[in-house]
């Protein structure tokens, strides 16, 4: 059996760069098992398939090599942005249907955003075991590293500079136990500093637990760290710009636009979203 998987590029900065997704855009007869398997052959940290719903535009799945998942950002903005490209969807409010639930999405011109829900907290008092996992020297202060959910689980860990996030050598079975025990898509490491001017933080992030060493953009964790920035480090802007991929080995930049949604300062929900860009499609036998 083939099945046809289109590559996008999702979070792109300028014109290049960005985070690749497979996109299947038939997947009504593929069961769980064969969507594991077109994911495992594709060999991208994310590939995401479309079939019919009831209750949304769309019915949107997502698997890594490893397992399916219930949410990814880059997947979902890759899959709207090839869709609205082929005509398949229009501008304005659509919506996708997922294993937990229906979220909101919007088109705006070559850009694609998806909903995210109200952020929560958990500060994380013991920073040894995160040190240990970035394999961090014991001089390099760790404060208010705290787990945001806003859909996702992340481990946020801010950092003084660019150097500090750039210069990480991560232990990932260190990083893959911690996430086990505390249930998370893996780490977001971040500084203030970022490679353009008026944008509010650069990232890294490393996910072992789903199969990904580090990637280029990753929008579930982006949301968390503008709910993180806005509430924490007193942020006032209501749209912010996380840039990622500019430090990886070797770079392919990304950023991702969030919106917070604000209700007398606090953060009622978030859309999180960038530009997607198709690179080509594969033919996959299962």
């Amino acid at each position: 059996m083939k099945v046809s998987v289109e590559i996008v590029n999702a979070f792109i900065d300028g014109d290049t760069g960005g985070n690749s997704a497979g996109v299947v855009l038939d997947a009504n007869t593929l069961t769980p098992k064969q969507k594991l398997q077109v994911a495992q052959k594709v060999g991208l940290s994310e590939t995401a398939f479309v079939s019919r719903s009831d209750v949304a535009t769309i019915k949107l799945e997502f698997f890594t090599p490893v397992q399916q998942i219930a949410h990814c950002g880059h997947a979902t903005i890759a899959t709207f942005s090839r869709m609205s490209e082929l005509g398949l969807v229009q501008n304005g409010r659509m919506s996708k249907e997922t294993v937990d639930g229906v979220r909101e999405i919007i088109i705006d011109g070559s850009m694609a955003f998806m909903e995210q829900s109200r952020p929560t907290y958990t500060d994380v008092k013991n920073t040894q075991h995160v040190q240990a996992a970035l394999n961090l020297s014991s001089d390099v202060p760790l404060d208010s590293v705290t787990i945001v959910n806003t859909g996702n689980a992340f481990l946020l860990v801010p950092l003084q500079n660019a150097s500090s996030v750039a210069e990480i050598h991560p232990n990932q079975a260190l990083i893959n136990e911690i996430s086990e025990q505390y249930d998370l898509i893996g780490f977001y490491v971040f500084s203030r500093d970022t490679e353009v001017d008026g944008r509010h933080a650069g990232a890294r992030m490393f996910a072992p637990r789903y199969g990904i060493d580090e990637e280029s953009a990753t929008g579930m964790a982006a949301g968390p760290l503008a709910c993180y920035l806005h509430d924490r480090q007193g942020l006032e802007d209501a749209t912010l710009l996380i840039e990622q991929g500019h430090l990886m080995d070797p770079p392919s930049p990304s950023v991702i636009n969030v919106n917070l949604q604000l209700v007398n300062g606090s953060i009622s929900r978030l859309m999180a979203g960038g530009v997607g860009r198709s690179i080509k499609q594969v033919e996959i036998d299962i």
